[in-house]
Order: C-alpha cells, then sequence, then structure tokens
C-alpha cells in the first residue's frame, strides 16, 4: 500500500506517511497488543519525529485510511481525535486534518489517562438498559444449584439440547406470532453465533449475498471472513424496497439474503405487513434462502408477524435473549426449516460445540415462570423513556426512531458531514456512530446512529443528548463544516 511519496502537498486526499505507516499497515497490526488507534497515533507520531510528515502536511480523510489499513472508520477517527489532543494535528475548517509540528525525537507519546473512557458518554454500543436481571442472577444460580437432578442432567450431557429447553425457546418465539416446535429449534451463543450459523449452514465461498444497504456491521466482517460477495438493496421507510430485491436475485443468483425486519439496527424501521408478504414471495419464487434477525422483535408492544411466517420454508429466524431480557444473557434461538437441520447442527458444533446448558438453563426457567416477559416488559419501559427523552431533547428534524427501541437514526443537517459530526461530538465527551459503519453501498445519507441503552445514569444519557442538540443548533465551528 502506497499513500503517498515524500514530496509535500498540502491540499491533496493524499499525503506521506511513508514506511513508517506501511509498518502497521494489514500484517503489522495483527502483532499490536492494545488498541490500533493508539498504535496508529504512535505511527503518526513517529512519522512526524523522524521527519517523513512535516508541518503543513495533509492526513489522509478518515474513509480513506480506513480502507486502506483495513480499520473501521470509527478506529481512525478516534486516533485523529487522540493526534489532536496530543498536540501533533489540528483541523481546518472544509479543508482536513494538518500536521502541526515535528515531534520531538524521543517522544514517547502520552496514553488517555485511567478513567477517560469511564467518562465518556457511550451512544455506540446498542445494549439493553440495565435492569432487575443481575440482581435476579444469583437467586436463578442459587435454584438450578438446589436441584440435584437438573445439575447431573445438565453435566452429564455435553452437546446435547434438553427438551425443555427447546421447549422454552419456542415459546419464547411464539410471543412474536411465529408457530415453533422444538425439533426445529437450535440454541446458539446470542443471535451474532446464529447469523454465523446460518451462513456456514448455507453458503459456500463465494456466494452472491443479498443485504439491506444499510446493515449490521458484522454482515461486512463475516462476508470478508467466508469470502461471500454482499450485494445492497435500496431501503426506503419501511425497509427493503421490494423491485431491488427481485432485480437482485435476478442479476445475482445469490443463495441468501440477510435482513432486519423489525426494528432495524441502524434505521430502526419496521417493514409493515404488507411488505413482508411481498419480499416473502420474492424469495419463494428464487429459492433465496433469508436470515431473519430479529433479535429486537420482542421490545415493540405491537409487531407485524415475522417474515418466517410468511415464508416458512425459506426463512431462518434468528433471536436471542440479550437484547431484551439482559445483556449478559446470551442465549440465542434459531428456528430454521427441516432440510436445513443437519447443516445448521453442524455449524453449531464447529464453531462452538455446544452452548452453556448453565446459561439455557437460565432461559428457560425465566421463560417458564415469566420472569424473562417481565424483564423484558421493564426493558420496553425504560426504551419508550429514553426515546421520549431523546425527542425533547434532539427535536423531530432528522429522527427516525420507533417508541420501544434503544436507539435511533439522526440524518444531519446539509452542514454536517457524519465523520466529522462524530469527531466533534467525541472531542465535548459524547461517542457515536457515524453512518457510513452500516453502509454496504456508496451514496449514503449523512446520518448517525445513537444508542440510548448502554449509558446506565438517564442524567448522563440527557447530558449527551443535549450536548449533540448543541452541536445541531450550532452548526459546525471546526472540522467538518461545509462550506
Amino acid at each position: 500500500m502506497t499513500l503517498g511519496n515524500s514530496s509535500k502537498y498540502r491540499d491533496n486526499a493524499h499525503v506521506n506517511l511513508g514506511i513508517d505507516m506501511m509498518a502497521i499497515s494489514r500484517t503489522d497490526l495483527a502483532r499490536l497488543t492494545g488498541p490500533r488507534y493508539l498504535a496508529l497515533v504512535e505511527a503518526i507520531t513517529a512519522a512526524i519525529a523522524g521527519g517523513r510528515l512535516s508541518p503543513g502536511d495533509r492526513l489522509p480523510p478518515q474513509r480513506t485510511l480506513a480502507y486502506d489499513l483495513g480499520l473501521s472508520v470509527n478506529t481512525v477517527m478516534r486516533a485523529y481525535v487522540e493526534a489532536e489532543r496530543r498536540g501533533l494535528v489540528a483541523g481546518e475548517i472544509g479543508r482536513g486534518t494538518f500536521v502541526r509540528g515535528r515531534a520531538l525525537p524521543g517522544l514517547v507519546p502520552q496514553p488517555i489517562r485511567a478513567g477517560a473512557a469511564a467518562e465518556a458518554i457511550d451512544l455506540r454500543i446498542n445494549l439493553a438498559a440495565q435492569d432487575d436481571a443481575a440482581r435476579l442472577l444469583p437467586e436463578a444460580l442459587a435454584a438450578i444449584a438446589a436441584t440435584d437432578g437438573d445439575i447431573t442432567l445438565l453435566l452429564d450431557a455435553p452437546g446435547r439440547v434438553q427438551l425443555r429447553h427447546a421447549e422454552a425457546g419456542c415459546r419464547w418465539i411464539e410471543r412474536t406470532g411465529l408457530a415453533a416446535r422444538p425439533e426445529g429449534l437450535h440454541l446458539t451463543v446470542g443471535a451474532q453465533h446464529g447469523i454465523l450459523v446460518g451462513l456456514m449452514a448455507v453458503c459456500r465461498p463465494g456466494d452472491a449475498i443479498l443485504v439491506e444497504k444499510w446493515t449490521y456491521p458484522l454482515m461486512k466482517q463475516l462476508a470478508e471472513r467466508l469470502s461471500l460477495h454482499l450485494h445492497a438493496l435500496a431501503m426506503d421507510a419501511d425497509g427493503i424496497v421490494p423491485e431491488s430485491l427481485e432485480e437482485a436475485c435476478r442479476r445475482t443468483r445469490a443463495k441468501l439474503l440477510y435482513c432486519m425486519p423489525t426494528i432495524h439496527c441502524a434505521t430502526a424501521a419496521t417493514m409493515p405487513e404488507e411488505r413482508r408478504r411481498r419480499v416473502a414471495e420474492i424469495v419463494t419464487a428464487h429459492a433465496v434462502t433469508v436470515i431473519e434477525d430479529d433479535v429486537f422483535g420482542q421490545l415493540p408492544a405491537q409487531r407485524p408477524l415475522p417474515l418466517a411466517a410468511f415464508a416458512p420454508e425459506q426463512c431462518i429466524l434468528v433471536t436471542s435473549l440479550s437484547k431484551t431480557v439482559a445483556s449478559w444473557l446470551r442465549l440465542g434461538f434459531l428456528v430454521a426449516p427441516k432440510r436445513l437441520a443437519e447443516p445448521i447442527r453442524s455449524a453449531i458444533h464447529m464453531s462452538c460445540w455446544w452452548v452453556s446448558p448453565v446459561l439455557a438453563e437460565i432461559g428457560a426457567r425465566w421463560i417458564a415462570d415469566g420472569t424473562a416477559e417481565r424483564l423484558c416488559a421493564g426493558q420496553r419501559a425504560v426504551a419508550e423513556a429514553r426515546q421520549r427523552m431523546a425527542r425533547a431533547c434532539l427535536g423531530e428534524a432528522g429522527v427516525r426512531a420507533t417508541p420501544d427501541a434503544f436507539h435511533l437514526w439522526l440524518e444531519l443537517p446539509p452542514s454536517w458531514r457524519a465523520d466529522t459530526f462524530c469527531l466533534e461530538a467525541s472531542r465535548r465527551g459524547v461517542e457515536v456512530l457515524p453512518g457510513e459503519v452500516f453502509a454496504c453501498a456508496p451514496g449514503g445519507a449523512e446520518a448517525v446512529r445513537l444508542s440510548l441503552g448502554g449509558v446506565r445514569e438517564p442524567e448522563r444519557l440527557r447530558a449527551g443528548l443535549e450536548a449533540l442538540a448543541d452541536m445541531l443548533r450550532a452548526g459546525p465551528t471546526g472540522p467538518g463544516a461545509v462550506i
């Protein structure tokens, strides 16, 4: 990878980061311990100290450098923020990030002080809110330990799904209106594992996979690891555009569609029933298998039937307790057609051998006695309260959300770019995700996703939202202004 040569060019898109930057490119990044964004800062520091970067040199755009080094845009963004904090670089309105001055030889970069990460108001990770689940855990473990027969059964049957665990999973899924039978249900280590299992069961290297234009970021990583080719589908306010799906099925001959019809992980859109029926018709006609990610599906008080209800022979439905009951309860349920039962069992065995029987027992007991439903209702109430808070702080302009979700999609006004909005937010102590993290096609809107569940204290969440609201009202006053 070459990012430039030894000449100085103040306004070009790329600058010389020389051999030093190549030394921490993809291969060497894997050898480093610690955060990759700090490794990138150290490389910039060394390049300045060694004269390969000089005052006035412009750093590459964050998107470009992220692509060249195989990093996320967020990682590069954090590196630029930290480099500016250390006085190495500075941003200029409408132009980019430039080297301020040569670092002293032998300069040892100062890490972010202990506790700084904890002080940031982090709206990036989409977690269920903290609730009573942790306080109920000791009681659940004590109840299991007090039942000798259950302990023996859990320990003496490694890898075998207990009937009561499968029945509990079916009961949980049936709350969405989808009928499920124990023989068609598989336990996974959360929904993320369920997605991997579905891909392993259906796809082979080189296969084409259809995804929404904005998709779960893990899908991009999994596709790269499994040598799958992603094809983005157009979306509107109701989710996948059927005409885009039909055209892509004909053009790509894709084997699989991955989608999130209920509370999309980026845009928070929920596909209406009429649209689901049309999508089901298309995938059935083209023999396309669907991985339906329903991880948020228990949060809405009212929701359409799962896509799997309209195309049961085509759909693998994946869900979990971690987004709706407790973040630490990494227990997932996967419902699939009979024809995929053996490939799915094989994929589960290869990827984790077996799901923790203790977690499965806790989940099954809580579903059976109503605890899971009560905890989910508590999560829904918290989500609704936090969405009301977000609306009060941010207003209605550009906000796409659903009342019972733990995230929202904020389309930025024309004066802001998403990456520089995130940069300015980080300077103010608020961490948010640029929409590009979810993008599978170019030309998307300038937007950010805000997660409302991971910050435990409502007053800190409000402070973070008000800081973002101040930015929206004031517009860019530093790097990121569009002029």
